[in-house]
């Protein structure tokens, strides 16, 4: 029997690691990624991608507890990728009383804190510090260039390759690029981030229900020390992330502007934006809140039930859409691209096969 060819639409951190996720269960698979830009350009290259070791349901702490064990994974046999374990301390109201709430894993070890250890952020009356384990951070852009460049040639990526058209007809699924040229598959992965209203693909999407949600994070200009933790404000739904690497903090809050336009966000940082992360952050750190004054603004695409989405979008099967992650696209990336692929071998067993691709 001939081996699939499967085309993934998005070369995202969600895009790369399906795309990785196929690779290793059919070594003789064609698979070719798409992207109008270049890989990991879009959401995934604003990205905070912070790893917690929590989830807000039962299938989404499954999956972070799987995301978790794949990155420990992939750090441990490509040590220099830019994965960096990070101590964090997590700040909840006492209503959760003795025990950390939110959803956090058994694995976060969860153990109260005495005091912070940051003079510059303190514990409010009525909460509590919790130190947690299993937590990490990455530069998204960074880590989906160098998992793509280790899956050429096996992987073929086309980057500048807006996707204009997608048809599944006949047994196949033509996907129509703005260069011209087409691409005839057995199967198409649509990881398209936030873009979820492209014309090529706004009539099959449109009935998930999915909404495109602003994401915010300001960065303060202080240099942060190599024993410097990650703090998370659990009811806010915030943190403070010190990126070593680039040598400054991070803090995101969640800002609550919906239905925007991911194309229409190159206007930058509001004066609004800044005033509501400074509030934000206020109740915790006066002084940091006041250095809040630059950053990153982009968006990302929310389910109704706010878990991730992987589910066809035509009869036969041969359209999968994967994503809809809100706000945590890295943190389950890798769990969303195994459900992906059990989905495709699922159709697959029930007879699509073939060799069709084409370029």
């Amino acid at each position: 029997m001939a081996q699939p060819a499967i085309a993934v639409i998005g070369a995202g951190i969600i895009g790369c690691l399906i795309a990785r996720e196929l690779a290793a269960r059919d070594p003789q698979a064609s698979i070719t990624v798409l992207d109008r830009d270049a890989i990991g350009a879009g959401a995934s290259r604003r990205s905070a991608g912070m790893h917690l070791p929590r989830g807000a349901t039962a299938r989404t702490r499954q999956m972070a507890a799987y995301s978790h064990a794949y990155y420990a994974d992939l750090r441990r046999r490509h040590p220099e990728l830019p994965i960096h374990p990070i101590d964090a301390t997590v700040i909840s109201g006492r209503a959760h009383g003795r025990a950390l709430g939110g959803g956090y894993l058994g694995l976060a070890a969860p153990a109260p804190a005495g005091s912070m250890r940051d003079g510059a952020i303190c514990v409010p009356d009525g909460s509590l510090a919790w130190h947690i384990a299993g937590c990490h951070y990455t530069d998204v852009y960074q880590l989906a260039q160098a998992v793509a460049a280790r899956l050429r040639p096996r992987v073929r990526f086309l980057e500048g390759v807006a996707v204009t058209g997608l048809e599944s007809s006949g047994g196949t699924v033509t996907v129509s690029g703005g260069t011209g040229k087409r691409l005839v598959a057995d199967s198409v992965v649509l990881a398209p981030g936030p873009w979820l209203s492209a014309p090529a693909w706004r009539d099959r999407v449109a009935p998930l229900g999915l909404r495109v949600k602003k994401v915010v994070a300001l960065h303060i200009e202080q240099r942060p020390g190599p024993a410097d933790e990650a703090v998370v404000f659990d009811d806010e739904d915030a943190f403070l992330l010190p990126l070593r690497h680039r040598g400054h903090w991070l803090f995101s809050y969640t800002c609550q502007e919906w239905d925007v336009d991911p194309d229409g966000l190159a206007a930058g940082l509001s004066a609004a934006d800044i005033g509501a992360a400074r509030d934000c952050l206020r109740r915790y750190s006066p002084a940091l809140a006041d250095a809040c004054g630059a950053g990153r603004v982009f968006c990302d695409a929310y389910s109704p039930d706010r878990e991730p989405l992987v589910r066809a979008l035509d009869e036969t099967g041969r359209i999968v859409f994967a994503g809809a992650a809100n706000g945590s696209g890295y943190r389950l990336a890798p769990a969303i691209g195994a459900e992906a692929a059990d989905l495709l071998q699922f159709q697959q067993s029930e007879g699509v096969s073939g060799d069709h691709q084409h370029v």
